[in-house]
């Protein structure tokens, strides 16, 4: 049976642990796509793929999957994902709804280095929050950040409304 991504409690997940730690999840050195994860899973989407690292989207047993705490295999999780947690790309934020995704490729070589999930929208914008520089309702965009350059590269990704 489908169950619906609940984009408002993954949203209010987001809120409320933005600038601290669930003490449930681990934390990590570099934490953003730790916290995009657990917000995607406040919001209802479901694990799979476990024990493989590799492959799926998983937390459990000390373990998890790369796609769990590596922006860059997030990423890729989402453009190869068919079942559970699906997101397709889109081609400009404002086309993201609350709850979705953006990746940050700051040095533009194809690796994404950031992953952020959309808080807000004002006047048709998205602003995201973000961990490992903690981050809330910043401007989607980025270019304020120490890791922005000229050659930033962005990924959307609005998340599948069924899994």
């Amino acid at each position: 049976m489908a169950t619906t991504y609940n984009r408002e409690a993954a949203v209010a997940y987001a809120q409320k642990w933005w600038n601290s730690y669930n003490p449930k999840f681990p934390v990590f050195d570099v934490d953003c796509t730790n916290y995009i994860s657990q917000c995607l899973y406040a919001g209802g989407a479901p694990m799979r793929g476990q024990p493989n690292r590799e492959k799926g989207w998983w937390l459990g047993n000390n373990t998890w999957s790369l796609s769990w705490s590596t922006p860059h295999s997030l990423r890729w999780y989402f453009a190869g994902s068919t079942i559970g947690l699906q997101g397709t790309q889109v081609d400009s934020p404002t086309k993201l709804l609350l709850g979705d995704l953006i990746f940050y490729d700051f040095e533009g070589d194809g690796r994404y280095d950031h992953s952020t999930i959309v808080t807000s929208i004002q006047d048709g914008m998205p602003y995201v929050n973000a961990h490992t520089n903690n981050s809330k309702d910043r401007f989607w965009n980025y270019m304020d950040s120490y890791a922005h350059t000229p050659n930033t590269k962005y990924v959307f990704i609005h998340v599948k409304d069924h899994f």
